[in-house]
């Protein structure tokens, strides 16, 4: 049996990958993160066993990883976005490997991927920004060194950061010395759910914009001049005699 890592996409059942899809209809064991992953990514499943792995710690989830493979089952472990990002997979897949027990990361759309489309816009503009950098704010669970917030801005590259709305102000305060006031920022939740609502505006605005709307969790942050760019340089890809 195998377990695999399924990356269900951001929120939208659609966009899940073909390959997810039809491992999540043909696993005889599901285990997804409810919280995260809507009901109907699920739909068409012919699973003998379905769980929603919510409420349960680690330990819980190993062992039914285990009751799977002691049965020969294989299992469709079903995280959002792209598992690989901020998936907590890492020590589900060292517990396996003490174990023995096979698995196979199969990749999903990431939630900044979601946002950069709901924006309409391009994260990487010739002159503009070529870099994405992808992150997260230390609240809980502290950064490596040199991975601060203020250090990764020094770049003044294109920037995703995860699990921070609610240190929005913060993270703002962070920011401003490296990218201006003036600089276009945008606040994204639940990015292709029904439910998806998105704020822009500036450095010097944002703060203010948000606290006017119910968002506190389940956000993505985006900040970089690429989401107001006008007047970038066409790239080489599609010139003439390239």
């Amino acid at each position: 049996m195998t377990v695999f890592f399924i990356g269900a996409g951001p929120g939208d059942p659609e966009l899940i990958t073909v390959k997810g899809q039809r491992l999540v209809r043909s696993c005889p064991v599901i285990l997804y993160a409810g919280s995260l992953v809507p009901a109907a990514v699920l739909e068409g499943h012919a699973a003998g066993q379905v769980v929603n792995t919510a409420e349960l710690d680690l330990d819980q989830i190993v062992a039914l990883l285990k009751d799977a493979h002691d049965h020969g089952h294989d299992v469709a472990r079903v995280h959002s976005g792209d598992p690989s990002l901020y998936g907590a997979i890492g020590e589900q897949i060292r517990r396996l490997r003490e174990l023995r027990i096979p698995y196979e990361i199969v990749p999903g759309v990431t939630a900044t991927a979601a946002c950069a489309a709901t924006l309409g816009c391009e994260l990487t503009l010739p002159d503009v920004s070529q870099t994405l950098i992808l992150t997260r704010f230390a609240s809980k669970t502290s950064m490596p060194e040199g991975e601060q917030l203020g250090e990764l801005a020094r770049h003044r590259a294109t920037m995703a950061i995860h699990l921070g709305v609610r240190h929005l102000a913060r993270i703002v305060e962070e920011l401003r010395p490296h990218y201006g006031d003036a600089c276009p920022i945008a606040v994204i939740y639940r990015a292709s759910w029904p439910d998806e609502e998105k704020v822009t505006g500036t450095l010097a605005d944002i703060v203010g914009k948000v606290q006017g709307t119910q968002i506190e969790r389940t956000a993505l942050i985006l900040v970089g001049r690429v989401l107001a760019a006008e007047g970038f340089a066409d790239s080489t890809l599609y010139a003439k005699g390239a």
